[in-house]
């Protein structure tokens, strides 16, 4: 598989951010982008947080634009401006447990999920356990919690 360099890296980052930017700001909620890039490096879907649902995330939104099982998602990677939820309602999967699902080996974060709704989410943990690889990006990091300045986290 071929791996991004981190110049690749934090160009899709940058455009993860850049969706996260087009969410509809919610008080209990944060403004998420992500980008699922295949191996070859062409974008394969992008999403943000409640852009087709009050209740999507950016992950969910993005995994929806392609079919179920699509083989290309075994080698790709998906960015998300923020780490990928690891608690939801009882009635939505967690982003952590969409993309072990679709089989994505390496997902690339802006900033850790601060305790704000969940108290202690552990995405990129279960990540890692499930061998995948995670890599964060804290000099955007900043740029992520821009967009979440409803919140008053910036």
């Amino acid at each position: 598989m071929h791996a991004p360099d981190r110049d690749e890296d934090l160009r899709w980052m940058q455009r993860a951010i850049d969706l996260a930017a087009l969410c509809p700001p919610a008080a209990g909620a944060y403004s998420v982008g992500a980008v699922i890039v295949a191996e070859d490096g062409t974008e394969l879907a992008a999403g943000y947080s409640r852009e087709a649902d009050p209740r999507e995330h950016a992950e969910e939104a993005a995994l929806a634009k392609l079919p179920t099982g699509d083989l290309r998602l075994t080698t790709a990677t998906i960015y998300s401006s923020l780490e990928p939820c690891s608690q939801r309602s009882a009635d939505r999967t967690p982003c952590t447990q969409r993309i072990l699902e679709a089989k994505i080996p390496r997902v690339v974060i802006a900033w850790r999920e601060p305790p704000l709704f969940v108290a202690d989410c552990v995405g990129v943990e279960q990540l890692d356990e499930a061998g995948v690889d995670v890599v964060e990006l804290p000099e955007l990091a900043e740029a992520a919690r821009a967009a979440n300045s409803h919140l008053g986290l910036s």
